[in-house]
């Protein structure tokens, strides 16, 4: 894998305001943030994409995102927050080693100063989500190949 940003930041070649480690994985604030307290959780495998990292980091990720996701609501006052996680370019990643937003919401006008000393609730963050329709007839099938890859 090429080295990323990331990698560079867990080797210390990058500085970074950190908030957690362990042998598996590290956590520290993002440096262009959505809002207030937006943290980014990384595993320390180089891995691009959720699919090819191993069970090993990928549970160590698991263990520790909701941990990290409380310190982020305790210290900031967020009462929300989204959990955001990218794998490709198409999916809108950005740097290529896996990793989690935490981006804690406000209610509006709560956060920062923005322009001419307005408040602003300081998420760039929007989701549009336009649901389309799972066709019963083709459903049981997708559900089996799904399963079958599983296994």
């Amino acid at each position: 894998m090429p080295t990323s940003i990331f990698s560079k930041i867990i080797a210390g070649q990058i500085p970074c305001f950190m908030v957690y480690e362990d042998d598996l994985v590290f956590s520290f604030l993002d440096i262009n943030p959505l809002s207030r307290g937006h943290t980014l959780v990384i595993p320390k495998e180089p891995a691009i994409t959720l699919d090819a990292l191993s069970d090993e980091s990928a549970a160590a990720i698991g263990r520790v995102l909701p941990k990290i996701s409380r310190a982020v609501l305790n210290a900031t006052g967020a009462t929300a927050f989204n959990l955001l996680q990218n794998n490709g370019t198409i999916a809108h990643q950005a740097v290529m080693h896996v990793h989690f937003h935490i981006i804690p919401r406000y209610p509006s006008g709560l956060v920062r100063k923005g322009e001419q000393g307005r408040l602003s609730s300081g998420t760039g963050l929007s989701i549009d989500w336009t649901p389309g329709t799972l066709e019963s007839s083709l459903g049981p099938e997708l559900a089996r190949s799904i399963a079958a890859a599983v296994r």
